[in-house]
């Protein structure tokens, strides 16, 4: 029998000073049995990092062929294709094949190393971002992980400030490429 997904409730609120992006959004997040509370974290601040009107979470791990998150324009063209962990240069093209722009969160400790493989053949591209965020940040946000939380977010001067209920967590993510 197979293992049925945990769905997870977020009220998130997003204040991006960067960018000047303020909005409300409630998130309903299905987790796949082989995903953990670290990664559906990290689902979370990757919406906040990229809050837009037309973002929302995709099939990800349920659907080799959609990322995490995306956003599409109204008749159905993807804008923005949004991947967690360390996809493989081959998903990598294919997803700028698809996509206007294509944004990473890297964030467990095995990062560096997929990074400098690859870095020299992604640094050719222009519509490719990849972060970073320390992976015992992302244990930290894996600790507070609950089935229903409001999670506000402000992103201002390269610092996010994380809180979900009581717990604020400061991150540091840093850009990449």
């Amino acid at each position: 029998m197979a293992l049925k997904s945990s769905i997870y409730k977020a009220q998130l609120n997003v204040a991006d000073m960067e960018r000047n992006h303020f909005a409300d959004y409630s998130l309903t997040l299905a987790r796949h049995p082989s995903e953990t509370e670290e990664r559906l974290m990290m689902r979370i601040l990757a919406f906040a990092m990229r809050a837009q009107e037309r973002l929302e979470p995709a099939r990800g791990l349920s659907d080799v062929e959609e990322p995490d998150l995306w956003a599409k324009d109204y008749g159905g063209q993807i804008l923005e294709w949004i991947e967690l962990g360390q996809p493989d240069e081959k998903r990598l093209q294919k997803a700028q094949s698809k996509s206007d722009s294509v944004w990473v969160l890297c964030y467990n400790h095995a990062a560096h190393v997929w990074f400098k493989q690859l870095e020299g053949k992604l640094a050719r591209s222009d519509r490719l971002q990849i972060w970073h965020l320390p992976s015992q940040q992302a244990q930290s946000l894996a600790a507070a992980c609950q089935r229903n939380m409001q999670v506000q977010v402000t992103l201002q001067e390269g610092s996010i400030w994380f809180t979900v209920d009581q717990q604020a967590f400061e991150l540091q993510p840093a850009r990449w490429l």
